[in-house]
């Protein structure tokens, strides 16, 4: 996971706490077989309360092993 909000200081959406903008790069044999958008919502539930309570903005590349 890489902490962007540096580059989206005084941007909607940044609450000042530097932590508000991400991307997540991760590769899992649980996304073969599995859609672009069926991979976002599984790494979206596995953050659960983060996604709604703290993260402004989450840019996923989610990738099947081998991908």
């Amino acid at each position: 996971m890489i902490n962007d909000s540096a580059q989206h200081r005084g941007h909607m959406g940044d609450d000042g706490s530097g932590e508000s903008h991400f991307t997540v790069d991760i590769v899992a044999a649980a996304f073969a077989g599995q859609s672009r958008v069926a991979r976002q919502r599984m790494v979206n539930a596995a953050l659960g309360n983060m996604m709604r309570e703290k993260v402004h903005a989450l840019a996923i590349k989610a990738r099947a092993p081998g991908e």
